[in-house]
């Protein structure tokens, strides 16, 4: 959802900057990159780990930063270029659809509402409710299991390196759409496409990708 449906990656790092450098995390936009697909108590956990502080806890500082990103998602966050479209064309498809994210529930339902997109999606989970966060893929896994959908069926849309990785390890074909910074990462090229927009998403990208995962999926079935 993060940076994929909703520009709200810019959102976060205002926030994450902004909080954790009220505590001493000598932090700037670019670096938040670093844990760009972890669920929010990982993020404070992975920079209190390396700047330690005294109080508040790593995971009330979590909840201080999902409660400022919710404020500024309902200020100034907007859709990403296609993302609307790019859903209607899955359920035009006929693919039943669920938002798996390394959000809180609680900011996921506010996207959704706020957009109008709730309505479209079977499922909606959030990693708060497993071990891990991406590049784990318990999220993807438990969001395919809701559907009632073998992972190797299923495709993911993902903006993080972090969720490609994760997408690939439950064996699930992904279309990535990252930032242009992260265009070249290692992570990001093992996806099945790389897009610039969801913009670009079409008939043919879903027809190219499904002859090209699910033949292999089936293949080593």
């Amino acid at each position: 959802m993060d940076g994929l449906l909703v520009d709200s990656e810019r959102l976060w790092h205002e926030a994450e900057v902004d909080l954790l450098g009220r505590l001493g995390v000598p932090l700037v936009a670019d670096a938040c990159r670093r844990t760009k697909g972890m669920f929010v108590r990982e993020v404070t956990r992975y920079w209190h780990e390396r700047y330690p502080w005294s109080a508040p806890s790593t995971d009330e500082v979590a909840v201080q930063i999902v409660d400022r990103v919710m404020e500024l998602v309902a200020e100034k966050g907007n859709l990403q270029p296609g993302a609307r479209e790019a859903v209607e064309l899955c359920r035009r498809r006929g693919l039943a659809l669920a938002v798996a994210s390394s959000s809180e529930h609680r900011l996921i339902r506010l996207v959704l509402d706020r957009f109008d997109l709730a309505d479209l999606f079977t499922v909606v989970h959030s990693a708060e409710h497993e071990p891990y966060g991406k590049p784990h893929p318990a999220v993807f896994l438990t969001a395919a299991s809701r559907l009632r959908v073998a992972a190797e069926r299923c495709v993911v849309w993902e903006d993080a390196p972090a969720g490609v990785l994760a997408a690939k390890a439950a064996r699930m074909a992904c279309v990535a759409v990252p930032e242009e910074a992260e265009r070249s990462r290692r992570e990001v090229a093992i996806a099945d496409a790389v897009l610039d927009s969801l913009e670009q998403a079409d008939d043919a990208l879903l027809d190219r990708v499904a002859a090209a995962h699910f033949a292999d999926a089936l293949a080593t079935a």
